[in-house]
């Protein structure tokens, strides 16, 4: 009898923080929406943060960028045009 074992991968959790509250905490990738525009000031990256409920809005350099995508964040691509 062979037993085969499903893979299990374990959530993404990225460290946070609430310019409002100033909580600290940690959240998986699907906690985080990102959003890449044509410029720095509409590339960002944004949660709910679970001690105060208020939506937190924060620029995404590259390498945010990178990190976020690499963890399964949902991107959104913003077109102009």
């Amino acid at each position: 009898m062979t037993t085969t074992m499903a893979t299990m991968t374990a959530p993404v959790l990225f460290k946070a923080a609430c310019p409002d509250c100033r909580g600290r905490f940690e959240l998986a990738s699907d906690a985080f929406r990102l959003a890449i525009g044509a410029s720095s000031r509409t590339t960002f990256y944004s949660f709910t943060c679970p001690d105060c409920g208020s939506s937190v809005r924060k620029p995404a350099g590259e390498r945010i960028i990178e990190l976020l995508t690499d963890g399964g964040v949902r991107t959104l691509r913003l077109h102009t045009g």
